[in-house]
């Protein structure tokens, strides 16, 4: 299964650890991760995957890949800016967002919008007009939140690595 993580550039240690927590908890699961390539949540989580030997993509809003974090497997430079958190949210089977800033926000209305499964961790939680079926939903943990990506995309590993390229 491919895994949307979305969340800001720039973080504290603490969102720091949970994004690394979650990175790990993917790609021991073989998972990919799929993110916005850059600092903060997104060079966190790519970290925590490649120390537990996941592949980490980057779909960068640059046309070089010279701000890409260190932690990327495979980075494509795009040069549409912003434009390309549409990318990065049609890109995963499920997003998990991690805190957040308005960038983030308009991750997971996209999400929302293609009708992908969306976890947040400590992140926002639009609920447009109380639909139950655009919502994001909240996970307490890393490990709960890659549990609900599994369930609701009916992608279940079972603990081995499934690659699914």
């Amino acid at each position: 299964m491919y895994i949307s993580v979305v969340g800001a550039s720039s973080c504290g240690e603490e969102i720091a650890a949970v994004a690394h927590e979650l990175g790990r908890e993917i790609a021991s699961r073989g998972h990919i991760l799929i993110c916005g390539g850059l600092a903060g949540v997104m060079e966190a989580v790519c970290r925590g995957a490649k120390e537990a030997g996941g592949i980490t993509v980057g779909i960068l809003p640059d046309i070089d890949r010279s701000r890409a974090n260190p932690w990327l497997t495979i980075s494509i430079p795009t040069d549409i800016g912003h434009a390309r958190n549409t990318l990065v949210a049609l890109s995963g089977d499920a997003l998990i967002a991690v805190s957040g800033g308005y960038g983030t926000l308009s991750e997971i209305s996209f999400g929302l919008k293609l009708g992908k499964p969306v976890i947040g961790l400590h992140s926002w939680r639009p609920d447009p007009e109380g639909r139950e079926d655009a919502r994001v939903i909240e996970a307490a943990a890393p490990r709960e939140a890659v549990d609900l990506a599994e369930k609701l995309t009916g992608s279940a590993s079972g603990g081995k690595a499934s690659r699914p390229y």
